[in-house]
């Protein structure tokens, strides 16, 4: 299975959001992941044996509760192969936020304009 087809999953997706925040228990993502898409504890299970298998997330035991966290490798990888394309939205984001400090500066100056027109 390849990284895209991974994290093509919604849920596989949630679940690496929820990791990203830190190393959680079994159950408390499990808990979440069911209120939010409304699956079983099975089949969260199996999300994270994808997860785990693919090496998007590591476990470790802890007494009886399995913590689980996110391993970069694959993520930097996606981010490797990604680079080639980047060429597509950096410039079209970097001209956005020029326009936005334009405007930004514009609107600064026209607020000391009109200070400047009240004090006077």
């Amino acid at each position: 299975m390849h990284a895209f087809d991974v994290l093509g999953d919604p849920v596989r997706r949630r679940i690496l959001e929820l990791l990203a925040e830190g190393e959680q228990p079994a159950g408390a993502l499990g808990a979440t992941v069911q209120r939010e898409f409304g699956i079983s504890q099975p089949a969260v299970s199996q999300h994270l044996k994808v997860l785990r298998e693919h090496g998007f997330a590591t476990v470790r035991a802890q007494g009886t509760r399995r913590l689980y966290a996110v391993d970069p490798r694959p993520l930097r990888e996606m981010d490797e192969w990604l680079a080639g394309f980047r060429r597509f939205w950096t410039p079209p984001l970097a001209a956005l936020a020029t326009e936005l400090a334009r405007g930004r500066r514009e609107r600064r100056l026209r607020g000391s304009d009109s200070d400047e027109r009240t004090t006077s």
